[in-house]
C-alpha cells in the first residue's frame, strides 16, 4: 500500500466509533462468570483457568530480558517506552485473571480487565510509534500516555456504567490499526509476518473464549476459556519473540 492511504486507519477508527455510538450501549453477558472450568487442584477452584496464565508470566519474563539486553539504540527508538509498558501488562494481566478466576464476580473483572487494555493501549502505541515516519520519543511519550488514559477510561466506564463499548473498541482498535499501518507504511516484512501471526492468534483466542462450554463438551478436559489464556499468551510470545530478533541486529 502507499502513503496515499495514510489517513485510511483514522477514517476507519472514525466508521467505528460511529457505528458503535449508533449501535447504543454493549452489557455484559447475564451469565458472564459461569465459566466452564470447574476443575481443582490442591484447593484452588477454576484450577485450569487459573494456571493457564502462567503463559504470561513466562511471555514477560522474555519480555523483561529483551529490555534488560537493549542495546543504547534500541532504547533510543521512539517505541521502547510503549514496548516496556505491554511487557509490564503482561505481568500484570497475568495477576489480574489469577485473582478473578480464583472467585469469578464482577469486583475482580475489572483487575483482569484493567490490564488488557493496557496491554492493547501500549501495543497500538509502539507499533504507532515505530511504523509511522517523523514520531520524536516526546511525541510518543505524550501520546502513550494518552492511550493509556483511554485504556484505564474504558475499564472505569464499564464499572460506572455497564456499557462495554470503549473496552471493546480498544481491543477492536488494535487488531485493526496495527496491520494497517504496518502495510501502508511499509513496515519490514518480518515485522508484518510476526504481528499479523498474532493478531490471527489472538481472534482464535476471542473464538476460544465465547466457546468456553461447547470446547469442555467436546474434549472434557480443557475448557474455551483455558485455551483462550494460552493463545492470548503465545501471540503475546510471538511479538516478544520478534523484538528479540530485531534486537540481535543492532
Amino acid at each position: 500500500m502507499h502513503k496515499r492511504f495514510a489517513h485510511l486507519p483514522a477514517l476507519l477508527s472514525l466508521l467505528i466509533v460511529i457505528g458503535m455510538v449508533l449501535r447504543g450501549p454493549i452489557p455484559q453477558l447475564a451469565h458472564y462468570h459461569d465459566f466452564a472450568d470447574q476443575s481443582k487442584w490442591m484447593g484452588m477452584p477454576h484450577a485450569a483457568d487459573v494456571l493457564s496464565n502462567f503463559g504470561f508470566v513466562l511471555v514477560a519474563v522474555l519480555g523483561f530480558y529483551y529490555v534488560m539486553r537493549s542495546s543504547q539504540l534500541v532504547l533510543r527508538a521512539s517505541s521502547f517506552p510503549a514496548y516496556c509498558v505491554f511487557i509490564m501488562s503482561l505481568l500484570l494481566t497475568a495477576a489480574g485473571s489469577w485473582f478473578y478466576h480464583l472467585a469469578p464476580d464482577d469486583a475482580r473483572l475489572f483487575w483482569d480487565r484493567l490490564p488488557i487494555a493496557l496491554v492493547c493501549a501500549s501495543l497500538i502505541s509502539a507499533v504507532r510509534a515505530e511504523t509511522i515516519p517523523g514520531f520524536t520519543k516526546l511525541r510518543s511519550c505524550i501520546e502513550l500516555c494518552l492511550a493509556l488514559a483511554f485504556a484505564v477510561f474504558s475499564v472505569f466506564w464499564w464499572k460506572w456504567t455497564s456499557d462495554l463499548r470503549p473496552y471493546l473498541l480498544l481491543q477492536g482498535l488494535s487488531l485493526i490499526l496495527i496491520p494497517a499501518w504496518q502495510m501502508i507504511w511499509r513496515a519490514p516484512k518480518p515485522d508484518r509476518i510476526a504481528f499479523g501471526l498474532a493478531m490471527v492468534l489472538y481472534v482464535f483466542a476471542k473464538i476460544a473464549e465465547v466457546s468456553d462450554g461447547a470446547i469442555m463438551n467436546l474434549t472434557h478436559i480443557v475448557s474455551g476459556h483455558s485455551i483462550k489464556h494460552l493463545l492470548a499468551a503465545l501471540a503475546a510470545a510471538v511479538i516478544v519473540l520478534r523484538l528479540l530478533q530485531r534486537e540481535r541486529k543492532f
